[in-house]
């Protein structure tokens, strides 16, 4: 017992000195923000804008703020799912939970991704993954920058709500930002990303095990475990035919701290009751 408890502790050390190499980025550059519309919703103003990425180009996104002023209160970055031609595998996904958090006082960011093109999976690059996914995730830190510079949000308490390849890349935000990020929800996300990236292009056994072994490195069950202590909320689908209970066992098997673990009987993409539990939970959080 003491030996494999070293070994874990190990491979925990050395997946959080890469983690910390890997997604550094240069915080310094600026956001340029442009607003391109604005929306009363009930309580809350849908602003949409983009904001200049890492590299080159932007990224749209959905500002989601209290209609009236309000105390500092912790944000919420909302990262959704692929799934086209499903018309919430955008920003677009979690408008309605950050509309009703607005009437709580919280200012929600809900961005694109790398997959927001409908396109992106068979179009992509499947040599470089791994870099890609780097970058995913430097990209997400960012927004969790441009989150915490928002008026009336409490930059020390932020929480990340993910979806799919939105929950698995969170996992590993999360494993970089323990000191800011004090919840965290995911949903609905395998155990590794080489579970899906070998859905295409197709390979022979040989293939897939190369890949396997170098996506490894970035499995979410070893990071997920470097967020520490936060509460967690766990959604999966008995449905689902992409994400086994083998795989959602692993996920949460791999929390370190408080964590509820709910089943809905559904498909990929969960389903009101999921929502109506997952906004409950976010208030619940948000109130500590």
């Amino acid at each position: 017992m003491i030996a494999l408890t070293l070994v874990i502790a190990t491979a925990a050390a050395a997946t959080a000195q890469s983690s910390s190499t890997w997604f550094a980025y240069d915080r310094a550059r600026p956001f340029n923000l442009k607003v391109t519309g604005t929306e009363s919703r009930g309580a809350a103003v849908v602003t949409d804008l983009t904001y200049d990425r890492l590299t080159t180009g932007t990224r749209g996104a959905y500002l989601v703020t209290p209609a009236a002023p309000a105390a500092r209160r912790p944000g919420v970055l909302f990262v959704h799912w692929y799934e086209p031609p499903n018309p919430t595998s955008s920003r677009k996904e979690f408008l309605e939970d950050a509309i009703a958090l607005a009437a709580d006082g919280v200012t929600s960011l809900l961005i694109d991704t790398m997959w927001s093109n409908p396109a992106w999976f068979e179009s992509r690059d499947p040599e470089s993954d791994f870099g890609h996914s780097i970058e995913q995730v430097k990209e997400l830190r960012r927004a969790l920058d441009l989150l915490a510079s928002r008026p009336g949000v409490d930059g020390s308490h932020l929480i990340y709500v993910g979806h799919d390849f939105g929950a698995m890349y969170g996992a590993l935000a999360a494993g970089v930002e323990a000191s800011r990020l004090k919840a965290f929800v995911f949903m609905a996300g395998t155990q590794s990303f080489s579970d899906w990236f070998l859905l295409w292009p197709k390979r022979d056994e040989a293939t897939k095990a190369q890949v396997i072994a170098r996506l490894a490195p970035l499995d979410p069950t070893r990071h997920l475990p470097l967020a520490g202590p936060i509460p967690m909320l766990f959604q999966f689908a008995t449905k689902d035919r992409f994400v086994t209970k083998a795989a959602a066992d692993a996920i949460v098997a791999s929390a370190r701290g408080p964590h509820e673990v709910k089943w809905y009987d559904a498909e990929h993409a969960l389903n009101a009751e999921a929502t109506r539990d997952r906004v409950a939970w976010l208030r619940t959080q948000i109130g500590r």
